[in-house]
């Protein structure tokens, strides 16, 4: 992984890069036009400063990539390396399909397998279970492209996606505050 620094730097580029063609594109924006102009742009400046190199980034940039209007900015914020990078999106689409089947296959398996135990054992770890099931099943619907995922790239994943957008808010505040000293002078 990249240091921070220089992450927040590719960022930051791509993302005015995306900002200036949005705000060019439409002069009259609404505000939810806007906002949705800014997270678009922020999301795809975001998984292409880390050059698709996880599930994640590559996730955004198929999400990105599937509504025509946003072809445009997605090619321009990625830049030269757009085609194999929406490719290895695209990748990742069929991927998702393959582990959905082998899941619905081996919980069928698994339902026919189970037994009733009356045990206090095995009833707290089935809780236990239940919840750690749960609890993934949350995270996998926070993480772009998560629901794929083993546990363990999950959790790696995770990690990277969260320090990531902990980047991303940086580089926001940062902006924010600057914007903020200028406009008092």
């Amino acid at each position: 992984m990249r240091p921070p620094t220089s992450l927040k730097k590719e960022f930051l580029k791509k993302w005015i890069m995306g900002l200036q063609l949005c705000s060019s594109s439409k002069k009259e924006m609404s505000f939810l036009e806007r906002k949705k102009a800014i997270k678009l742009s922020a999301d795809v400046a975001m998984a292409s400063a880390r050059n698709a190199t996880t599930r994640w980034s590559r996730a955004l940039i198929s999400n990105a990539s599937k509504d025509d209007s946003n072809k445009g900015l997605v090619e321009c914020i990625l830049g030269p390396e757009s085609e194999s990078l929406k490719r290895a999106s695209m990748s990742l689409v069929l991927c998702n399909k393959r582990n959905r089947s082998k899941k619905i296959s081996r919980k069928s398996c698994s339902i026919r397998r189970a037994r009733k135990s009356s045990s206090q054992m095995v009833m707290a770890s089935s809780i236990a279970k239940r919840l750690v099931k749960k609890r993934t099943q949350v995270l996998k619907s926070l993480v772009p492209g998560g629901g794929s995922m083993s546990e363990f790239s999950l959790i790696e994943e995770t990690l990277d996606y969260i320090l990531s957008l902990r980047a991303q808010v940086d580089v926001m505040r940062h902006l924010a505050n600057v914007t903020e000293l200028l406009n008092r002078k």
